[in-house]
């Protein structure tokens, strides 16, 4: 299946829909308000080897449907922890990826006592959002560099820092890598909360290309948790990664279709921490 080439662009346009119906509903002071009263969620921590970042969604563009209804959410995100996920990405995006900001609500109220943090994952594109994250239990939001210019991607970082939010900020090629590496000095949210990721899927084709982590992965900063994300599948492909210097792996397809979620979070994490050891003694 082939998505139009301008994917991300239409994206971007039915986000900016998305904020403007919500903002006809609740203006952004009152949600302002709802957010500075929400319990603060659980602090992302990372061991600085490697981690996961376990997904869900119940439907991909490029899979299609990976789960017909979300009456287990919390099963499976408690599934995510136990394995030993460092934090659960939940996508929220209506249309292409059946998700909801409901469903981050209850994954966050399921992954509270166990101490592990969410992520709210959707094509982001306004400060509204950002609060409707910190107010449906959050601890973060991924920011997709291409779809943003300088400026407001910059603006978004900088309102996530003083939500208390930490930020996964997704590249594609060397340019975005760029561009994510020059905010990472003007960071000012909690420590190792801003991570950079690479993304092997061209979002014009919606394929995988594996070696694209590779080719990138030096030329994110040390100093920033590095992600490696799309195409891992298994304990083989967390090791790959890890060996090729990325300290978190997110993955989404291969958990949600798992017969042992937990299982297979393990497996990952025991594979890469092993190649991590080995790489970085």
């Amino acid at each position: 299946m082939n998505a139009p080439a301008d994917f991300l662009a239409s994206m971007a346009r039915a986000s900016a829909a998305r904020v403007a119906a919500a903002r006809a509903r609740e203006a952004d002071a009152a949600l302002a308000v709802r957010a500075a009263a929400a319990p603060s969620p659980p602090r992302l921590r990372l061991n600085g080897r490697f981690d996961l970042i376990a997904e869900l969604k119940l439907r991909s563009p490029a899979q299609g449907v990976l789960a017909g209804q979300a009456g287990d959410l919390e099963a499976r995100v408690a599934a995510y922890a136990r394995g030993g996920a460092a934090l659960v990405s939940v996508l929220t995006e209506p249309e292409s990826f059946d998700g909801s900001l409901e469903h981050l609500a209850r994954a966050s109220a399921a992954l509270a006592p166990l101490g592990v943090p969410a992520m709210r994952k959707d094509f982001l594109v306004d400060r509204y959002q950002l609060l409707e994250a910190r107010v449906t239990g959050a601890a973060g939001v991924l920011l997709i560099v291409r779809m943003l210019e300088p400026g407001r991607l910059a603006e978004l970082v900088a309102f996530a820092g003083t939500l208390g939010l930490f930020v996964l900020i997704e590249a594609f090629d060397a340019q975005d890598v760029a561009v994510a590496a020059a905010l990472a000095p003007q960071w000012r949210g909690l420590p190792d909360a801003f991570l950079i990721g690479v993304n092997s899927r061209d979002l014009r084709t919606l394929q995988v290309v594996p070696d694209r982590l590779e080719a990138f992965a030096a030329l994110l900063p040390a100093a920033n948790p590095r992600v490696a994300e799309s195409g891992i599948a298994s304990a083989a492909d967390a090791a790959r990664v890890s060996a090729a210097g990325y300290s978190v792996a997110l993955v989404g397809t291969a958990l949600m279709s798992a017969a042992d979620p937990a299982g297979l979070v393990r497996q990952m994490l025991d594979a890469g921490r092993a190649a991590a050891r080995e790489a970085r003694p």
